[in-house]
């Protein structure tokens, strides 16, 4: 359904930063420049952040969330750790498991440096 997700940042060398920790830890390599923009892609979509081209400042989407798969809890932590490391926010709860059963979710929020909202999610396989 989806070809890319783009988010706007105002700092663009540090939204890279931020986005090499947390995406490293999940497997993914460092962004890629291309003019105002760095670009991540993996086998299943790509993720992009930029500077507005409009001159503007970058807002984050009120009630936005972009989320981000991992493989294990631990990826999920490690990227959590990572993201926080360079320069992003903790929200709502500490990472952990949210649900039950069949429907559990182990979840991590952050915020990035310019405010767009983070979602690290690991969803066990169903037995």
């Amino acid at each position: 359904m989806f070809s890319h997700i783009m988010l706007g940042v105002n700092d663009l060398e540090g939204g890279k930063r931020f986005y090499d920790a947390l995406l490293g830890q999940l497997g993914i390599a460092p962004g890629v420049a291309n003019k105002n923009r760095f670009f991540y892609r993996s086998p299943t979509g790509t993720f992009a952040i930029t500077t507005p081209i409009d001159g503007s400042p970058a807002t984050a989407g009120n009630g936005a969330t972009t989320g981000f798969a991992a493989q294990s809890v631990e990826q999920v932590n490690a990227a959590h750790a990572a993201g926080l490391a360079a320069g992003g926010q903790s929200i709502e709860e500490a990472p952990g498991w949210r649900g039950e059963g069949v429907g559990a979710l182990y979840l991590a929020y952050l915020r990035d440096p310019s405010g767009n909202k983070i979602c690290l999610l690991h969803r066990p396989a169903k037995t």
